[in-house]
């Protein structure tokens, strides 16, 4: 039978073990809404004020309903893409560019801007659909970098062998980081998703995903190593 003070140390633990689940489980779910609840709330806003008033659907109903903006986001999105695929949109969308292209600063912000978003939503396009693994910032430390496509123009022609276009993200922040000319035979592609990959860097590297690897490229790798 447990003494006096040796059932106080063990209700302190049973407490204590209780209140880190309690946060583990409270504070992910509650920032998570948090940021939804935040998002929705921006865009809600955003829609409400460039949206005239005759036309406001949130000036017209009775109670404001939470997420009505992104809805009218996503079928405006819809709606311009089925415009914009036939034949007329193709020549709408021709001439708008080519009064863009007319405008230096803005033709330049535009051209960025198309050159990213066609490389991440290509579906042919491996930007950001892969995890690296490169040697750096000296030999023998080593860090993940999502692989961004193969270098190409005078970087590439400057430099000995194929080259990768690898970007090096921070932690916790992976939006900021690092552009790298890596060589490719340098460059060791992971079997973990980008998602995985984010999470670790994220995380600082305590969310490290499973090995995916079989038995036979584990035992390869082991091999190679010895």
């Amino acid at each position: 039978m447990q003494s006096p003070k040796e059932m106080k140390k063990s209700l302190i633990k049973r407490l204590r073990n209780y209140l880190f689940s309690g946060i583990l489980i409270t504070v992910p779910i509650t920032f998570s809404l948090y940021v939804g609840w935040v998002l929705i709330q921006f865009v809600d806003g955003f829609v409400h004020r460039i949206i005239p008033q005759q036309y406001n659907p949130f000036s017209s109903m009775p109670y404001e309903i939470p997420g009505l903006g992104i809805i009218i986001v996503i079928t405006c999105f819809i709606s311009i893409g089925m415009l914009m695929t036939g034949m007329m949109g193709r020549v709408i969308t021709r001439l708008m560019e080519y009064f863009v292209m007319k405008i230096p600063v803005i033709k330049t912000v535009y051209i960025t801007s198309k050159q990213i978003f066609e490389s991440v939503f290509s579906q042919q396009s491996q930007a950001f659909r892969q995890v690296a693994l490169i040697e750096y910032p000296r030999k023998g430390v080593w860090c993940i970098g999502f692989l961004t496509g193969e270098t190409e123009g005078e970087i590439q022609d400057i430099t000995k062998g194929q080259m990768l276009n690898v970007f090096l993200p921070t932690t916790p922040n992976p939006t900021s980081g690092f552009l790298l000319f890596v060589p490719k035979k340098d460059t060791h592609i992971l079997n973990m998703t980008v998602e995985e990959g984010i999470k670790m860097v994220i995380s600082g590297g305590i969310l490290a995903p499973e090995d995916k690897r079989s038995e036979v490229e584990k035992k390869k790798h082991r091999d190679k190593v010895k």
